[in-house]
């Protein structure tokens, strides 16, 4: 079975290459959609995290998202925190999903992380996909959602790895500026390589999408 990551900074259109790949029937967990889960009323996170900072607990049980990010937004400290309480419950929710895919026979899954370079995942991936658009373009998207300003767009890409550095590192780079028909051609592509159970062993080209030596690891079966 082959692991692919995905990955893109802010604005980059991942969510929308996530929903194209789940309209694929690639099977993709997603690392934000498991976060709220645990931050919901009943998730395994809710007692921790108010316990590491009081006060962000709702009356309905689970955590206020926008209060708790006021808390550790732009404070390394708080964040390292909060994160030490949430990465280890994320990740075993997606080792309980890679191994519930590799029991039923799937040839492909997609783990959605969106820091996944940042927090040294790649790893745990057999080829990891970057989705990449101009700059400007990505401001423009960004700076549209509520609520969003922008000295608060660049604190988080601050936070973020350069998105030239993604796609070096990427084995697969999707042009999300192209429209959605043109990412979707692009994703179809990858999926049928990686379906195919291809193994590139050479650096080359297909359209446009740029491939590297190899898987980063053993592929599991």
């Amino acid at each position: 079975m082959i692991v692919l990551g995905l990955t893109g900074s802010i604005g980059m259109g991942k969510s929308t290459a996530a929903g194209m790949l789940r309209r694929m029937r690639v099977p993709l967990f997603d690392a934000d959609a498991e976060v709220h889960r645990q931050l919901a009323p009943g998730g395994a996170a809710v007692a921790q995290v108010e316990h590491a900072f009081p006060g962000v607990r709702t009356p309905e049980g689970g955590i206020d998202r926008k209060r708790l990010g006021e808390r550790v937004f732009g404070k390394p400290e708080a964040l390292r925190r909060l994160e030490g309480i949430l990465h280890p419950m994320v990740r075993a929710a997606e080792k309980r999903f890679v191994a519930r895919a590799r029991a039923r026979g799937e040839p492909l899954v997609v783990l959605d992380i969106p820091l996944l370079f940042e927090t040294r995942g790649t790893g745990r991936c057999d080829y990891v996909l970057v989705v990449s658009a101009p700059a400007r373009l990505q401001r423009q998207r960004v700076i549209r959602r509520p609520g969003m300003t922008p000295v608060r767009f660049a604190d988080i890409l601050r936070a973020q790895m350069p998105d030239r550095e993604k796609r070096r590192r990427a084995d697969f780079v999707v042009a999300t500026a192209l429209g959605r028909a043109g990412t979707l051609r692009q994703l179809q592509a990858i999926v049928r390589i990686l379906r195919r159970g291809e193994r590139p062993q050479r650096l080359r080209t297909v359209r446009g999408l740029r491939r590297r030596r190899g898987p980063r690891r053993c592929a599991r079966s």
